[in-house]
């Protein structure tokens, strides 16, 4: 059985490449993998939690969080098709059609 200080430590490690990739990255595509990142290391911190207490409520969010996961997927992966097709790019610093 793994600590929970060394599941925790990797949640928060994946969790800042996530976050890290979302603050430098200018490709579209890879920002959503780097939010798909992030996503995952919250569920691993709520499996993690979730085993060590016992209780099965941080499994059930999990569910939750990759359903939500999947449709931002999708809905994100369909943006992303429609606004190559119109710019031929998939650099996020060419879409100032998304500002207000």
């Amino acid at each position: 059985m793994v600590p929970l200080p060394h599941l925790i430590a990797l949640s928060a490690i994946l969790f800042a490449i996530g976050a890290l990739g979302v603050l430098t990255r200018r490709n579209i595509i890879v920002l959503l993998m780097s939010v798909e990142l992030m996503l995952n290391a919250v569920n691993l911190a709520f499996i993690t939690f979730s085993r060590y207490s016992g209780d099965m409520e941080g499994q059930g969010f999990v569910f939750i969080i990759m359903t939500v996961a999947a449709a931002e997927v999708a809905v994100g992966l369909a943006i992303i098709v429609s606004l190559f097709r119109r710019r031929e790019s998939v650099n996020s610093d060419d879409y100032t059609i998304l500002k207000w």
